[in-house]
């Protein structure tokens, strides 16, 4: 198993995903004489998982059945240990167009953080790009070298435990694109100018206020970078139902044309069921945004190395 390759069975030492319904998963690291408990009862790894098929069907001591998934990253990000507060898939899939990452692109990221946009860029960039990524808390730095090593991808990235804003990442004139998710990214655009490589390159910067994102074009500003421009991207579900409002009373010349035209069936589908539909009513279906929802999650700075 690997995040960037898929593998047809399940195997000792891979990471799987239990799917136990859209609003309940979790991961587990497959081990012989390994038990995983779930609502449903207990899976057993040796007969339940190890030699099966990725996204097979394996029922629980309890009767109940789960889906066995491979791991990708976006399962990845909603289903990860947090460390730190992380990105989502609506971000980052606006974050990796942005930056035109592809196959064979080389990347600098900082903080590392959990991960989530690491193992989206490491899947962007394989087989032959790499990602350098510096995260300047020890042990979260250790932890995400333990987990791509799981995760089988650790030839893809170089995790480095340093301060960015005074170290840098490590390398210079090597990198297609930045990426800063940190504290006070204006002290490391300096650094990312350094690591982006002489014919340019692309940076962003994630930050939750508009007064980080304000210190933080003034320093893109400074060192010569251009086309700099700022986005919040929100997502915003509808609900789609059915609802059933009243005919209006626009005279009896109407009522009879909406009588002919809304005979409360569909001509289409004769069999369809009509019984709780009211006389002078029609159904259609709406689609409602919701009144509350969960709207800002941060600022994308963008920007381009110039090449003066």
């Amino acid at each position: 198993m690997s995040f960037i390759e898929y593998g047809e069975t399940i195997k000792e030492g891979d990471t799987a995903i239990i799917f136990l319904g859209h609003e309940s998963m979790l991961p587990v690291k497959v081990q012989h004489g390994g038990k995983t408990q779930t609502k449903y009862g207990v899976i057993r790894h040796s007969t339940d998982l190890i030699g099966k098929r990725y996204g097979c069907k394996v029922t629980c001591s309890k009767g109940g059945w789960v889906y066995v998934l491979h791991p990708t990253p976006e399962l990845w990000t909603v289903n990860l240990p947090h460390r730190t507060q992380i990105l989502y898939s609506t971000d980052i899939s606006l974050i990796t167009m942005m930056l035109e990452l592809k196959p064979g692109s080389v990347v600098c990221e900082s903080g590392t953080g959990s991960g989530s946009l690491s193992h989206a860029i490491i899947r962007t960039i394989s087989p032959t790009g790499h990602l350098y990524t510096v995260e300047f808390h020890q042990q979260r730095a250790e932890k995400a070298i333990e987990e791509f090593r799981e995760h089988r991808v650790d030839h893809l990235v170089t995790v480095k435990n340093q301060d960015v804003c005074k170290m840098g990442f490590g390398v210079a004139d090597v990198a297609d694109a930045v990426f800063l998710d940190i504290p006070s990214p204006w002290e490391a655009i300096g650094h990312a100018k350094s690591a982006l490589k002489h014919e340019g390159g692309r940076i962003c910067s994630f930050s939750p206020c508009i007064e980080q994102v304000q210190r933080t074009c003034l320093a893109l500003e400074e060192h010569d970078f251009t086309e700099i421009n700022t986005l919040e991207i929100l997502l915003r579900v509808y609900n789609v139902r059915t609802i059933s409002l009243q005919i209006p009373d626009l005279g009896q010349a109407a009522e009879d044309n909406a009588s002919a035209d809304w005979d409360g069936g569909d001509p289409s589908n004769p069999d369809a069921s009509c019984a709780n539909l009211q006389p002078g009513t029609v159904q259609f279906k709406s689609a409602v945004p919701p009144r509350e929802m969960v709207a800002h999650t941060g600022y994308l700075t963008f920007a381009t190395k110039s090449l003066i």
